[in-house]
């Protein structure tokens, strides 16, 4: 995939929104195909299509779209620093075109499976890739608002996939009915790929590749200002120095990389990781996944009832998704995080007293904090899993610890979405009980742990961990973000001077 087009050199805020649209179109993607089997499965004329398949069945089908994720997020390990994220982004794409394709046009369940497996590979590369890309490329006082916004589409192929599941239910017996949704996810893939083909690759991927020309040229169009002028040489300058000081005191190899010197690069790579943790045990998919199976087993609500107001939920679910742009960078990562974990904890503890007395009045209770949940989650364990890797990891292992909290969040929803109908029917109202103790332990853990990122470059983000490792255990974090400011003011004044003098 060429850096641009000839004759097309998008510029400033043109590139700057063409690339959030692509990751936006990328997680809608994602989005779409998280919510678009639901309803596919209950279909009638996909069940008369594929003999009426038991739930052990339907479980394999449902299954093999996160095994594909998990396979997705593995490759990305190996393929992403070598391929560069637009490739990246481009191959995901691809595989998702032809895995849709292949469900589309499924008579056999092999041929189905195959189909989900190829899609999910897509997905698994895009959730490790997509967030990178606009973190290497966006100004650090706008990731966290263009990363909430990526987001919000996420929510909105979801909501797209529910309304569509409940539009499709009233023509239940034809084949278009669970065909052409399916298709759909092609369409996407396909323009997906269309915008990012006039996009520009990651000056920071380039400098780790030693393009250092071809970084300077990207990093200018991304600022709309000329190559030669003394802000854009002195960034290309911070990030060269950066890469230059990871490889002398990292070495090469990967037992290098996994080694907690002054880059204290498995703690980086563990605290990435544990957000996807968290987002996955904190319950999420226990409401995304299974809403309908939750609303109907836990609440008696009829199939459509079901269908409708997961709809509804989940078009609240992406208002506070949007809202979380407003919130994200003001408030930072740590305080939404223990923010988040705290509510969700709340909303879970309700839902399961309200089934355990097990009245009409507390059922419409436990059903509130159901719908409540989304609110926590949307402001907080939405978002900052997803940038936080990109956020916390030095430029070389970048790629590698967002594959490893990928992998994380996949298989954590591969653990959720396996127990989730079992536990619903064997221990009812205690399975709620389960994910308000974990979200209420992850409180302390994000408050201890956790480091704010927020208005830090990623560059500043990698000296701040370097000075904090120097300054041992007495050195709180704030106190090294304060240093790092004064770091780069004192740097910046320096080249002023130098370049006034010559």
């Amino acid at each position: 995939m060429p850096s641009s087009q000839p004759g097309l050199r998008p510029q400033a805020r043109i590139l700057s929104v063409g690339i959030t649209v692509a990751c936006g179109l990328a997680f809608m993607l994602f989005g779409y195909d998280q919510g678009v089997f639901g309803g596919v499965l209950s279909n009638p004329a996909f069940q008369e299509q594929f003999d009426h398949p038991d739930a052990t069945i339907e479980g394999q089908i449902v299954s093999s779209y996160v095994l594909g994720c998990i396979i997705g997020a593995f490759l990305s390990m190996f393929l992403g620093d070598r391929l560069g994220r637009r490739k990246s982004i481009g191959l995901a794409c691809t595989s998702l075109t032809v895995g849709g394709v292949l469900q589309a046009t499924a008579f056999t369940l092999p041929h189905m499976i195959v189909g989900r497996i190829v899609s999910g590979i897509g997905v698994g590369m895009n959730t490790t890739t997509v967030p990178v890309w606009q973190s290497e490329t966006c100004e650090p006082n706008r990731r966290g608002i263009l990363m909430s916004i990526q987001l919000t589409m996420l929510v909105f192929g979801f909501v797209v996939a529910n309304w569509l599941n409940v539009g499709l239910t009233y023509i239940p017996d034809q084949p278009v009915s669970w065909r052409f949704p399916l298709a759909f996810q092609s369409v996407l893939s396909i323009l997906t790929i269309a915008i990012v083909s006039f996009m520009v690759e990651s000056p920071r991927w380039l400098c780790l590749r030693g393009r250092d020309d071809e970084a300077l040229d990207v990093l200018a169009r991304l600022a709309g200002k000329p190559a030669t002028d003394s802000d854009i040489l002195q960034e290309l300058r911070t990030i060269q120095q950066i890469i230059r000081h990871e490889n002398e005191s990292q070495g090469s190899g990967w037992r290098q990389i996994f080694t907690n010197g002054p880059q204290q690069n498995i703690r980086r790579i563990a605290l990435g990781a544990g957000a996807s943790f968290m987002q996955q045990f904190g319950g999420i998919n226990v409401v995304a996944y299974y809403l309908p199976v939750v609303l109907k087993r836990s609440f008696k609500f009829s199939d459509r009832m079901s269908l409708i107001l997961s709809a509804v939920d989940s078009m609240q679910w992406m208002f506070w998704a949007g809202m979380a742009s407003f919130v994200i960078d003001r408030v930072g990562r740590r305080r939404l995080l223990i923010f988040g974990s705290a509510g969700q904890s709340l909303c879970f503890a309700m839902a399961a007293i309200g089934l355990a007395i097990d009245t009409k009045p507390m059922n419409g209770v436990a059903v509130a904090f159901i719908f409540l949940f989304y609110f926590f989650f949307g402001l907080s364990f939405l978002v900052i899993p997803f940038m936080y890797p990109s956020e916390i990891n030095s430029h070389r292992t970048r790629n590698l610890g967002s594959a490893i909290a990928m992998v994380t969040n996949w298989l954590g929803v591969y653990v959720i979405v396996s127990v989730t109908p079992t536990a619903i029917d064997k221990i009812g109202w205690k399975f709620y009980l389960v994910f308000a103790i974990t979200n209420f332990v992850f409180c302390p853990i994000c408050w201890l742990f956790y480091v704010e990122t927020s208005g830090l470059s990623l560059e500043e983000v990698d000296k701040l961990f370097e000075i904090q490792y120097h300054g041992g255990k007495n050195m709180a974090y704030h106190n090294a973000t304060r240093r790092v400011k004064e770091n780069v003011n004192m740097e910046t004044t320096e080249h002023l001077e130098k370049v006034d003098t010559t």
